[in-house]
């Protein structure tokens, strides 16, 4: 009886080192931080949550963004459904099967979602009365305030913030270090591999063309009357057929003057809106700033400015950008080479 309880309680050790130990590979975790911590930078000058805790329980609880559930539900932060959360929902195993998990269009809201929880739920209020600089403070309140079961929870995420350098980025929310210092104080020697890894992503990207499925005929996109035309329609003939000016045809479309169209295309027949239908648009593979404008029925101007972009840039495969309003982020871009149509 005496060895049995000996060897359940070596297995349970074995499985709390082998959780707490489980270490992300080292690019994974450099493009996490690449990708978000801008955003965590964002959300703690919004709300006080330390960014350095942010990337580490985001980088914690996603596998540096490879886990099922983070694909499936945009949950960077594994926070389950509660009572108060009316909105979509994935089934995923945890503590038990098949439990309730909150789903996100974006990450950004994901990370809105947990600043948000954490500021307004009672449990966690002391630890806005703590230094934001005392990552370990922080860490052993999340764990003592019930955010996670994980014994180690504190410590991972000390361990975390140590290993790559995460205090930086809080530093740098509070206007206590610029981005540039990074370079120069030798602390934050891992962030010329973030810009490595990042870079990587990005040239790596294959331009590959879309083929989108449209209806024949008049349909909306946004409530903005469109047609889906062929390659080689002529943009007169367009106008005259739907008694548009010519030169409103292109303005419609954010087009300087042409004679037909250069591709199997979007062509609007009424002024496209200044928002979204869609709160997120997340970049697809051969898609540029043109081209989401016209599949989301967004003015080019509008999509540009909420998203801090000019005219010629190209947001990288993957980054999230916003079609309602302006955001402080700016997404990761692949190039500047001048946009095909504008």
């Amino acid at each position: 009886m005496q060895n049995k309880k000996l060897t359940i309680f070596f297995v349970f050790l074995l499985s709390v080192l082998a959780n707490f130990s489980k270490a992300q590979p080292a690019d994974a975790v450099l493009a996490y931080i690449a990708r978000y911590k801008d955003l965590a930078i964002s959300e703690m000058q919004r709300t006080g949550i330390p960014a350095a805790i942010t990337l580490a329980q985001g980088i914690h609880e996603t596998d540096a963004g490879t886990s099922d559930l983070v694909k499936k539900s945009n949950n960077h932060f594994g926070i389950k459904c509660k009572e108060d959360w009316n909105g979509p929902t994935v089934s995923h195993d945890d503590d038990a099967r098949g439990e309730c998990f909150r789903k996100y269009e974006a990450p950004e809201q994901s990370y809105r979602d947990h600043s948000d929880f954490l500021k307004t739920r009672s449990n966690y209020a002391s630890l806005f009365n703590l230094d934001p600089t005392d990552y370990e403070a922080w860490a052993y309140g999340l764990k003592k305030a019930g955010y996670a079961t994980n014994p180690k929870y504190a410590q991972i995420l000390i361990k975390l913030i140590q290993d790559y350098n995460l205090e930086d980025y809080t530093l740098i929310a509070l206007g206590k270090m610029s981005p540039k210092d990074l370079a120069k104080n030798g602390k934050a020697g891992n962030i010329a591999e973030v810009k490595n890894v990042e870079e990587k992503k990005t040239d790596a990207v294959p331009a590959v063309s879309i083929q989108p499925s449209y209806p024949s005929g008049e349909f909306k996109i946004n409530d903005t009357r469109v047609i889906y035309v062929k390659k080689g329609s002529s943009y007169l003939e367009i106008a005259q057929r739907y008694e548009i000016p010519l030169a409103k045809l292109f303005e419609f479309n954010d087009l300087k003057p042409l004679e037909v169209t250069l591709n199997d295309q979007l062509v609007f027949i009424q002024r496209k809106r200044k928002t979204g239908e869609h709160e997120f648009h997340v970049v697809q593979t051969g898609e540029d700033v043109y081209s989401i404008a016209q599949t989301e029925a967004i003015r080019l101007e509008s999509l540009l400015e909420y998203n801090n972009l000019t005219s010629g840039m190209q947001p990288a495969v993957g980054e999230t950008l916003s079609l309602r309003s302006k955001t402080s982020l700016i997404p990761r871009l692949i190039s500047k080479n001048p946009l095909a149509q504008k």
